[in-house]
């Protein structure tokens, strides 16, 4: 059995953090138009601080913009200048922006090593509590994206948010599904397992998710997923070390990326490196930092992107 636990030094740019969707748990959107775009100016100053800093990994994170809004076409060329931009100065995009057309996944494909969308439950009894405002979530959309990532040859992460008014049985059907698309396809490289944690901004009136059934959870999901994809687990929503240590125990093997700020839970600060080490290490596990990509996919990707991922492996992996 492998004792490497893995991480991503990473960074997130937020383009917007407006939504159309009102989920009510949610702690980081605000109401269409209320929100001005991150300018690729500032982009650009962010990215060159961090150059050289051993950060490899740009997540775009972005709220939505409706499908049928007069913005979206400007909103995802925005998306696409920042991708172009983050790979321009020696780094490696993965971008998460909710459901995204063919077309708009097909072009994003070439400015990105990976990209993902949260599954979150696939119950559509979701649909009449915490997604009732929440267009994006229909499960079939969601799903859909896997499944056109998998056509595209498109290295895909996702995952399940855990508290939210679901059941054990609907973990096992989402788990299922993501299982059934995987052995298809092949390109789930990733599943992230997160426990609702309460935050300031949101409107849902729920407890945080019971850490105590988390190792149960990724149980579960390392019994129904193919062993080739990693479960992953946010370090910052797991306050106490022991149960860290339970969860990887169970089969949680990354850890996700490691920046300065959770965007999705900004009242949850991300542990550092070093806090996560002394840790893990003392226990007999190895904590290594990874691309965005896993090695598996590298010949998924353009010339252009491969060379990318060699210089960066070169440069700060395997030194």
């Amino acid at each position: 059995m492998s004792r490497i636990v893995t991480y991503s030094p990473a960074y997130t740019l937020v383009p917007t953090y407006e939504c159309f969707n009102r989920c009510s748990y949610c702690n980081f959107r605000v109401d269409p138009g209320r929100d001005s775009w991150l300018a690729i100016a500032q982009a650009k100053k962010i990215l060159k601080s961090f150059q050289g800093t051993g950060i490899v990994e740009i997540l775009i994170l972005s709220g939505e913009v409706h499908p049928q809004s007069p913005r979206r076409k400007a909103w995802f060329e925005h998306l696409y200048d920042l991708c172009e931009l983050a790979l321009s100065l020696g780094f490696l995009p993965h971008t998460n922006a909710g459901p995204l057309s063919w077309e708009e996944m097909t072009r994003l494909k070439q400015v990105n090593v990976s990209m993902g969308l949260m599954v979150e439950q696939l119950t559509p009894k979701l649909l009449e509590t915490v997604h009732r405002h929440a267009p994006s979530k229909v499960p079939s959309l969601r799903l859909q994206q896997l499944e056109w990532a998998g056509e595209l040859k498109i290295p895909f992460t996702t995952g399940l948010l855990l508290g939210i008014g679901e059941t054990v049985a609907d973990w096992k059907d989402t788990l299922r599904a993501i299982a059934r698309l995987h052995q298809r396809w092949g390109n789930i490289q990733e599943v992230i397992l997160q426990p609702h944690s309460p935050g300031t901004q949101q409107s849902l009136s729920a407890p945080v998710f019971p850490p105590e059934k988390l190792p149960r959870a990724i149980a579960i999901a390392r019994d129904i997923l193919p062993s080739d994809i990693t479960l992953q687990i946010p370090p910052n929503l797991i306050a106490q070390p022991n149960l860290l240590l339970d969860c990887i125990a169970a089969g949680a093997t990354d850890l996700g990326g490691i920046s300065p700020k959770d965007e999705v839970n900004p009242n949850y600060p991300h542990p550092t490196f070093q806090s996560l080490a002394q840790i893990l290490e003392p226990e007999g596990w190895q904590f290594r930092p990874r691309l965005p990509v896993y090695p598996q996919y590298y010949n998924w990707l353009s010339p252009r992107l491969q060379e990318a991922i060699h210089k960066i492996a070169r440069a700060i992996l395997l030194s």
